[in-house]
């Protein structure tokens, strides 16, 4: 068989043409990394002011923490802290002092939750009705969350004042009993942060479609039984995001402490935190950084694991 080789012309035209269909997947690949590195610039440029505050004042913060909770330091100011490794960290979260104010936090958490949120709900509950004049009673018992906490400390501690006071004979409110101040303290907190539960939960509860509580009642549910079967699993996200805010709260509970009691009487209300801020300025700054750390787990532990088992049993809808 005879076969004619192949011109100049058509032999470059060829080659131009196997070249073509090799350069043109990689263009376009470079094409697709490059559209890939802008994106991703882009989006570092706009996380650049988010991650600049985070990292001023939470990050940098925390690496503080952790150096001063290393370290000693001498009441010497022109002598430099020493480094002691983990040694005063473990001391620290080990002590009687710790444990003290873990106790108190623990206690003044199980005083101000549930109850907070059993009258928030149960406010929320009798005004969520059409009753002429009903949004009179909601502005009062959502008037709570427009006070400071410095408002309301002064508020009850004058209606508990042992002299002038209105409730001045009612023991179990006394805040110079070791015994009963640290509950009374938390009555504040429960009047205080009493306007915040209410809206969200009567918020929540407009969410509730009324066709489900009208077939409910055709069916012969009561109202009791339409609570527990109807609205509580349609507002659940509503208490659980109450329940998380309420305990990190708790746990993070000072001004009105400062503001009633001072810290005592004897020590009885003195919480985790007060201890940290130290208003007498009795403990070192390692210790204190230290207890810092353990309550900053702490909170961490303990929201996390409510998130994790009241998630369970929440409803979000379709």
């Amino acid at each position: 068989m005879n076969t004619s080789p192949l011109n100049p012309t058509e032999q470059a035209q060829g080659e131009s043409a196997q070249v073509t269909t090799v350069s043109a997947p990689a263009k376009a690949q470079t094409r697709r990394f490059g559209n890939k590195v802008r994106d991703a610039g882009l989006a570092y440029l706009f996380l650049l002011p988010a991650l600049i505050i985070f990292g001023v004042f939470a990050y940098y913060p925390l690496y503080r923490l952790f150096w001063y909770a290393t370290h000693t330091q001498s009441r010497f100011r022109n002598k430099p802290a020493s480094y002691v490794g983990l040694e005063q960290l473990k001391a620290s979260l080990t002590s009687n002092d710790f444990i003290s104010g873990l106790t108190h936090s623990g206690l003044y958490m199980l005083y101000t939750v549930p109850l907070g949120l059993l009258l928030g709900v149960m406010l929320a509950v009798s005004t969520h009705r059409r009753l002429k004049g009903i949004k009179v009673f909601q502005t009062i018992f959502s008037s709570t969350v427009a006070s400071s906490v410095a408002v309301a400390s002064v508020v009850f501690i004058t209606l508990v004042n042992p002299e002038i006071g209105y409730f001045k004979n009612v023991p179990w409110l006394s805040l110079r009993n070791p015994t009963s101040a640290l509950f009374a303290v938390s009555l504040s907190s429960v009047w205080q942060n009493l306007g915040l539960t209410f809206i969200v939960v009567l918020a929540a509860l407009q969410t509730v479609p009324d066709e489900l509580i009208e077939a409910a009642t055709l069916d012969g549910y009561g109202a009791i039984r339409r609570f527990w079967r109807i609205t509580v699993p349609l507002i659940s996200p509503a208490l659980l995001f109450l329940g998380i805010v309420l305990v990190v709260s708790a746990l993070q509970a000072f001004a009105q402490i400062e503001i009633l009691t001072g810290g005592g009487p004897s020590g009885a209300t003195e919480t985790l935190l007060f201890k940290i801020a130290d208003p007498r300025g009795i403990r070192p700054l390692g210790v204190r950084a230290s207890y810092s750390l353990g309550l900053f787990v702490l909170t961490a532990i303990v929201a996390g694991a409510q998130y994790s088992i009241m998630s369970k049993r929440v409803h979000y809808g379709d």
